[in-house]
């Protein structure tokens, strides 16, 4: 994995990769993808690998380092793919804002940052993390710290709420709707069940970043026949969590506070939803540390806002906390029409990336720099 010459660094243009990127569709599977970026790194002069669970990686300074910086971001975009077009300052299509963007932003940092003796930066790029993040999952990486490529509108993000997902079952009797009395009804028991998720972070202290945590029921079924006692009914619920909170201390505490409310004739259960990998949870880095100061002054100096500010979608620098992180990129999730992230006017303007790219560079220089 050895290093760039200046050269190949000032040749590399995050511009012209991303024009190349874009049109790569990548929600079906990133193989094209990640050879484009495999390509692109062995041009710049570097000797990436992929390993075992998909990650493209490189790295470049001491093998023993004092200070270690990680690039991620992901090569992965969701469904259906759009094409690319450019019109003027702005790129469109699918992955333009999230990530390959932020993906061009990092790569030119990576190319251009000549770590100092005790350093080292490695550029990380994960390939599933608007699925089920198994890359990120597995990827060994030691670092200190961590800047996690998304569309933040050049702002920096200390911090996100979590993500958990899970079902609460409640099972009662079955019986004929004629002779209600001789069972358990089910659905019934949903209406204090709701009445204990309203309540259910009464009192809670709110994050000083994020706010309060949320519980939200999505979907709801139950009952068999038309004419039959409900014997179970099942209900969604979506939590986005807010530091401390772990998802096996949200399932226990939401089955504990439901079973409190419901008669004792009626079983609870809470089961998370099913996945190979972690919950995305919550992580918070504190706001005075060099990462978060340094790369909120680069970003103003390059011309960015370099607000602070938490993010408000899931990513994957959840799986990197407690180390120090921040969340930074060109492009919006949003803007004043609507969605542009996961929608058909995906988006991200040219400046925006340039001024990424330049900032994060800076940041990196002063973090690990000769």
């Amino acid at each position: 994995m050895n290093s760039a010459s200046d050269a190949d660094a000032s040749a590399f243009d995050p511009i012209d990769f991303l024009e190349r990127a874009v049109p790569v569709a990548s929600n079906d599977g990133v193989e094209e993808m990640r050879d484009l970026l495999v390509e692109t790194l062995e041009d710049a002069g570097f000797d990436p690998e992929v390993d075992g669970a998909g990650n493209t990686l490189a790295s470049k300074g001491a093998a023993d380092p004092d200070t270690h910086l990680v690039l991620n971001t992901h090569i992965d975009t969701v469904s259906p793919h759009v094409p690319f077009r450019r019109d003027g300052d702005v790129i469109r299509g699918r992955g333009s804002c999230d990530a390959k963007g932020p993906l061009s932003a990092l790569l030119a940092a990576f190319v251009a940052v000549e770590p100092a003796s005790d350093a080292r930066v490695t550029l990380a790029v994960t390939p599933d993390e608007e699925v089920l993040s198994t890359g990120a999952h597995a990827l060994d990486v030691d670092s200190d710290m961590y800047v996690v490529g998304e569309p933040t509108n050049l702002d920096v993000c200390t911090a996100a709420k979590g993500r958990f997902q899970g079902t609460l079952t409640l099972s009662g009797v079955a019986s004929h709707a004629a002779e209600p009395q001789s069972g358990v009804n089910a659905v019934f028991a949903l209406e204090r069940a709701l009445s204990a998720i309203r309540s259910y972070d009464e009192g809670r202290e709110e994050h000083p970043a994020l706010g309060s945590a949320t519980l939200t029921p999505t979907t709801v079924e139950g009952g068999d026949s038309t004419n039959q006692v409900p014997a179970e009914c099942r209900l969604v619920l979506d939590r986005r969590s807010v530091p401390p909170e772990t998802a096996a201390a949200f399932r226990d505490g939401i089955e504990s506070a439901v079973r409190e409310a419901v008669p004792d004739d009626v079983g609870v259960s809470f089961d998370l939803t099913d996945r190979p990998t972690p919950f995305l949870e919550a992580f918070a880095t504190d706001e005075d540390h060099e990462l978060v100061e340094t790369v909120a002054e680069a970003s103003r100096r390059a011309g960015g806002s370099g607000d602070v500010r938490p993010f408000t979608a899931a990513t994957e620098a959840s799986y990197f906390s407690p180390a120090p992180v921040v969340v930074f990129g060109p492009g919006v999730l949003a803007d004043e029409e609507g969605a542009v992230a996961h929608a058909e006017r995906e988006y991200v303007r040219v400046e925006d990336v340039r001024t990424a790219a330049a900032a994060l560079t800076d940041a990196a220089a002063e973090l690990v720099g000769r």
